[in-house]
């Protein structure tokens, strides 16, 4: 099975000469869900940046499958325009990826009720809590159904309930094969749902593949993952 995502970064920055990442590899696969791990300032978020092309300062390979990969890119803060209201930000996201007006009715719709947004279909999002907020750009996201999910810290703000339909709108994209890259700190959920890590420190990756490979590079056979990332980093 050929990845949707193939990444070689040989180093990546903000400035020429000062790299903030080296020698940074990962695949994401179809149907599943590979969590970015590391403390604050590991790199996580400018291999991110790097994938999606916003780095000044680049030497890398990535590659979707087939060349012309769609993905959907979740940003830990919230984008959004203070004159569009809810509906407005997902039909102008519709439209903007040639979504058929019908399919965005439905599936805008179904979205809204899923994450219990619907009584604020029509409102600014500059009234929003964080976590509505977070819960736009997820269903912007899902309404897209691309072939790849890049996400970054998507349960800061959600409570539990938002947390659940959001995995369980993750599961289902799965299940039709789309793959996933998420960038987390919460390390009791990653290790629950992902299915492999990359385990980054000091701007290089640290440990990678699954839960008993991280175990074994800490040495540390039947431990938690959190466990693990404390001595790997």
């Amino acid at each position: 099975m050929e990845p949707l995502l193939r990444v070689e970064i040989e180093e990546a920055g903000y400035e020429a000469g000062k790299p903030k990442i080296k020698q940074v590899s990962l695949e994401v696969m179809p149907g599943k869900l590979t969590g970015l791990i590391g403390p604050n300032g590991a790199g996580k978020s400018t291999t991110l940046k790097a994938i999606l092309g916003l780095i000044p300062e680049i030497k890398a390979d990535v590659r979707f499958a087939d060349g012309h990969g769609k993905y959907a890119y979740v940003p830990e803060h919230p984008v959004f325009y203070d004159t569009l209201t809810l509906w407005e930000h997902m039909s102008l996201a519709a439209a903007v990826y040639g979504i058929d007006d019908a399919e965005f009715q439905r599936s805008g719709g179904e979205l809204l009720e899923k994450f219990r947004m619907t009584g604020v279909r029509n409102h600014l999002p500059g009234g929003f809590s964080k976590g509505m907020r977070q819960k736009m750009m997820l269903m912007i996201g899902f309404l897209l159904k691309p072939e790849v999910y890049i996400v970054d810290e998507p349960f800061i703000g959600l409570d539990p309930r938002a947390t659940k339909d959001f995995l369980g709108l993750l599961e289902e994209e799965r299940s039709r094969g789309a793959g996933v890259l998420m960038c987390t700190h919460v390390l009791d959920t990653a290790e629950r749902i992902c299915d492999d890590f990359i385990l980054m420190a000091d701007g290089r990756v640290a440990a990678k593949g699954t839960l008993h490979d991280i175990r074994l590079a800490a040495g540390l056979p039947e431990a938690p993952l959190f466990d693990c990332f404390d001595v790997l980093t």
